[in-house]
């Protein structure tokens, strides 16, 4: 399979949170700057989100349901030229086509104006289809009821030339990547700073609607104490490396 170099990146808390009140503590603000810096040592052209990620912090909100009487558009994948063209992109991994957008360009301080990919199943409507296209963001189908990581991978490297791809969230998003043994890097940016709330997030958690697989066992590639007591590490996924040699940069 033709696929991207997958990077998971996230900041989290002593305890392996990656939301929650720790976020702001002012002992974490060395850990967030750090966090962003790093994200240009990939070298990675799109970064994935889940729906709750895109939700909270890059999408509009959810899209009104709205009848069409208009000839149902076929579910095959949709590209906007001009979109590609900007050669940097955020991937939304959104199955049923919920989140509404104004436009295909997300516009973030610090980072390149991003085109916005819609990874969806044959779930979304034909309205969803109808109404992206008129945004003019691109959307790619990839698996009928749930998401198939790995073919949405090979659709991104194949249509758009991506080969760095940083998934950063949320805990069920990242799994779903381990799930299929697709990541070949995980970065974290450890805060020092507990969060023990009961309803944070984990940097994986698995979803009912996700197969069981055995426990994911990790290679440590890399540690550093930076800033502000943050620390650094990187990991390899074993099980990927002893199958294919992978997982190296």
């Amino acid at each position: 399979m033709e696929r991207p170099f997958v990077v998971c990146h996230m900041l989290v808390s002593l305890d392996g949170k990656i939301d929650g009140d720790f976020f702001g503590m002012p002992e974490t603000v060395p850990a967030l700057k750090t966090y962003g810096e790093l994200r240009s040592f990939y070298r990675c052209q799109a970064t994935l989100y889940g729906t709750t990620t895109m939700l909270g912090g890059y999408a509009e909100g959810i899209r009104p349901i709205v009848s069409s009487e208009k000839t149902p558009l076929p579910k095959e994948d949709w590209i906007n030229e001009e979109g590609r063209a900007l050669g940097n992109f955020i991937v939304s991994m959104d199955p049923k086509g919920e989140l509404a957008f104004s436009s295909h360009r997300l516009e973030k301080k610090g980072r390149p104006v991003s085109h916005i990919i819609e990874a969806l199943t044959q779930q979304a409507s034909p309205e969803c289809l109808d109404d992206l296209r008129r945004r003019g963001v691109s959307y790619l189908f990839a698996g009928k009821e749930r998401l198939d990581c790995a073919l949405l991978l090979e659709k991104l490297r194949v249509l758009f030339g991506i080969d760095r791809l940083m998934v950063a969230g949320g805990g069920i998003t990242n799994w779903s990547f381990l799930q299929e043994n697709l990541l070949d890097e995980l970065s974290l940016v450890i805060a020092p700073a507990a969060d023990g709330g009961t309803e944070s997030v984990s940097i994986f958690e698995r979803a009912d609607f996700l197969p069981s697989r055995p426990p994911a066992a990790f290679s440590l590639k890399g540690a550093e104490i930076l800033d502000g007591d943050t620390l650094w590490l990187r990991y390899g996924l074993r099980r990927l490396q002893e199958k294919t040699g992978g997982g190296k940069k």
